[in-house]
This record gives C-alpha cells, sequence and structure tokens, in this order.
C-alpha cells in the first residue's frame, strides 16, 4: 500500500512548524542510506510558500507546504542515469546519496522545483518523507508531528481516501500523478466597496451579482459595504450592483487570471 500525503490549506496557519521540525530533523543528521545532512542553509525540504492575492486593501493569504511530490509517476527517476532514484513500495521517492553523482538532471526533470543540490556534498536532495523514521517504527514524518492544526496528513492512501476525495494536485498537467493532496486551496476573488459619495458613506445591503456563461452568485455588501465573490475559477465574469434609491453599477469582463479589487465603487442617486 502507498503512502500519501493530504495538505489542507484552510487549516494551515502559516506558523512554520514543520519547516523548522525538518530542518532539525535533517540539519547536521546524517541517515545514510536514506539521505546525508541537509545544509542548515539554502535548501527546505519542506517548505513554506507564502501566497498573497489582491491587492490594498482587499488582501487574502493562504499558505502552501510544499515537500517532494513523491510522484507516481516521478520523472526525476528516468531522468537519472545513475539509477540512484527509486520509488519504494510504500510510494515514497529516494535519491541513494552513495549513487548520486551530482550531474543535477534530476533537478531539471522535476516539475515542482523541489529537489535541491548539495554543493558541498556534490548531490541531489529532497525530502525522503523521513522514511528512515518509518522504517524504526514511528508512525508519522517530523513534519506532520510538528503542525498543530492537524493541516499536514499522512497514511495510507485507503485511510486518507476521505481526505483525498475532492482534493488537487499541483500541476496536474505534468502527468506526474504526485502522491500529495491539496484541499481547499483557494480559488481567485473579485472583490469591492460601495459607496454613497454625496452623503460619504458607505452603502449597506447593496445587491451585487455575478454572472458568467455558466456562473450566477448574489451577495449582498457588509456594514462596510464590502463584496466579495470567493472561490472562482479563472474565467471572465460580470457584476452588477444595485441598491434601492441608486442607479446600478455594471462592470464586464472581468478577468481572474488574478485577483480582482474593484475598489471604491461610488453610486450615483437616482
Amino acid at each position: 500500500m502507498a503512502k500519501t500525503f493530504v495538505i489542507d490549506v484552510g487549516k494551515c496557519c502559516g506558523c512554520y512548524n514543520c519547516q523548522l521540525a525538518c530542518k532539525d530533523e535533517h540539519v547536521d543528521n546524517d541517515w545514510t542510506p536514506y539521505a546525508k545532512p541537509q545544509p542548515d542553509t539554502g535548501q527546505f525540504w519542506m517548505k513554506i510558500q507564502e501566497n498573497v492575492c489582491g491587492t490594498v486593501p482587499k488582501v487574502r493569504m493562504h499558505y502552501i507546504p510544499l515537500l517532494c511530490q513523491h510522484c507516481e509517476n516521478a520523472p526525476c527517476i528516468p531522468a537519472c542515469a545513475e539509477g540512484a532514484i527509486v520509488r519504494r513500495d510504500d510510494g515514497l521517492v529516494l535519491i541513494d546519496p552513495e549513487k548520486c553523482t551530482g550531474c543535477k538532471d534530476c533537478m531539471t526533470a522535476c516539475p515542482y522545483g523541489v529537489i535541491y543540490f548539495n554543493d558541498e556534498l556534490n548531490l541531489a536532495q529532497k525530502c525522503t518523507g523521513c522514511a528512515h523514521l518509518l522504517d524504526n517504527g514511528y508512525k508519522m514524518p517530523r513534519c506532520v508531528e510538528a503542525c498543530p492544526t492537524d493541516a499536514i496528513m499522512f497514511g495510507e492512501e485507503e485511510e486518507l481516501a476521505d481526505q483525498i476525495a475532492g482534493a488537487t494536485v499541483l500541476q496536474p498537467e505534468a502527468g506526474a500523478k504526485p502522491r500529495v493532496y491539496y484541499r481547499n486551496v483557494p480559488g481567485r476573488f473579485i472583490s469591492g466597496t460601495v459607496y454613497d459619495p454625496v452623503e460619504k458613506e458607505v452603502i449597506i445591503g447593496a445587491v451585487c451579482l455575478l454572472t458568467s456563461a455558466n456562473h450566477a452568485v448574489e451577495t449582498f455588501t457588509d456594514t462596510y459595504g464590502d463584496f466579495w465573490f470567493k472561490d472562482l475559477p479563472a474565467g471572465k465574469y460580470d457584476v452588477t450592483i444595485k441598491a434601492e434609491g441608486f442607479e446600478g453599477k455594471y462592470f464586464s469582463a472581468l478577468d481572474t487570471a488574478k485577483d480582482v479589487n474593484l475598489g471604491d465603487i461610488p453610486l450615483t442617486k437616482e
């Protein structure tokens, strides 16, 4: 049975405990034949990626814990002419530090940028899933143990089936079939603030309608005059804003290739 990681982005608070725990376990520790010591700088076998979305003041942030994806169809394996990279029966992909010649072909082949090079030792390195611990009675990698919000889960695929259902993987178009699944990755958003320029007050309860070829969602401005349309797929959208006693406002073909902040939106009284 294959091991897998499931990461709930909605639970990740960006505490960096997983990144620090990985450093603590691997820096200055030689776990041959699993891995040579990780350098104290320049490598993050578990790395927290900060994603800042939108523009001030409509900004949202989420974090993506990024590690080796332990792919089922790992492109680094055939790229290694020395046969130094293997996929174990439990699904973990390891680089044998005794066989690696430092050619860097695996780094070029990896679509996720999670293989690092150790200049001092002249070898490629990456997350091992803490295989040295798992093979000696431990249940979880250090990053999983260190997560205070249980955002990182690890186990047999069958055991995590409910968590995997509806989850996504990074860069599925690469065809690597990664075994790290991500839940609740935020989609794009469209937001704005509606106000009365004469009274210089925000407008509460304005009706905001978002439409596209196959999408229609209605929301209302809150006590701050703000509205949010969240978790949108990339595409083109129209937004109509209406409030009693005011002329409507219409925005067409808003492109969510990036998050859209419409800023302060004045409405004219009828």
